[in-house]
């Protein structure tokens, strides 16, 4: 059986007209809420979180305040399928790395002690200029608008160009299933496959939802804020303009918004 072309494109055309009509829900599942009891806050599907630039700060005095504290990053593997693995083949989204790693040639020997020997946050820097973007070849990294840098883990080909480039480490590579490091899986995100890489989207799903990240949602000292960075009365410009921050590496010219108090 043969089909007309033209038919085919108009069919086509109005099948994805279908898909963009219906809401963000619907297209990223009904519930993705692997958080703690009481602190998911209502699902907003009519009024998704929208910026011109998403940034995030990341208050390290909290943080050191509390330094047993892993609820950020229990919420966000839980919440994105994300495997545990031993070392060698860990997969990570959000993890702590000692100061001085995360800040090489940025710190100093004078430093409080406090501060030098602690650990911080990390992740991906949604940087504004994100080299891993220019060298993946089947473009599976991609830059919204609003600044996230996403992966499309259908389109990735398993090269690792993206983790070369990316001079935060903020990239893991599936060298197994990552199916097999699943205790409980969250049924309403999707799992990715041996051979891609995967990383922190800032939640894009959960935005289109009306929900913050769920690291932000979920940490009870309040040492991460979200917002619009080109918003001037968003919480992030209040907390930037009223603090001194860092960010990681800035002299290499990748515009990291990711923010740190220090």
């Amino acid at each position: 059986m043969t089909v007309d072309r033209r038919k085919f494109v108009k069919v086509a055309g109005l099948g994805m007209i279908a898909l963009a009509a219906k809401p963000a829900a619907e297209l990223f599942g009904k519930d993705i809420e692997h958080v703690p009891a009481g602190t998911a806050h209502k699902l907003d599907v009519d009024h998704p979180k929208t910026a011109k630039r998403w940034a995030m700060v990341i208050d390290t005095r909290k943080c050191r305040e509390n330094p047993d504290c892993d609820a950020c990053i229990n919420a966000c593997h839980d919440v994105h399928n994300v495997p545990h693995f031993e070392e060698k083949d860990e997969i990570k989204w959000i993890w702590k790395e000692s100061y001085h790693h995360a800040f090489s040639g940025d710190d100093n020997e004078y430093m409080p002690h406090d501060i030098l020997h602690s650990n911080v946050l990390l992740l991906c820097n949604h940087c504004d200029d994100p080299p891993c973007v220019k060298v993946c070849p089947p473009k599976a990294t991609f830059q919204r608008e609003d600044g996230i840098v996403m992966m499309d883990w259908h389109r990735c080909i398993g090269c690792r160009y993206c983790i070369a480039a990316c001079p935060y480490g903020s990239r893991s590579f599936n060298w197994r299933d990552p199916r097999e490091g699943l205790e409980n899986k969250n049924p309403n995100f999707p799992t990715r496959e041996k051979g891609v890489v995967e990383k922190c989207t800032f939640c894009d799903s959960r935005l289109a939802r009306g929900q913050l990240p769920a690291c932000v949602e979920v940490c009870p000292h309040h040492a991460l804020t979200f917002g619009d960075i080109d918003d001037p009365n968003s919480e992030v410009r209040e907390i930037l303009e009223q603090n001194n921050t860092i960010r990681r590496k800035p002299s290499l010219g990748t515009k990291p918004q990711v923010f740190y108090i220090v």
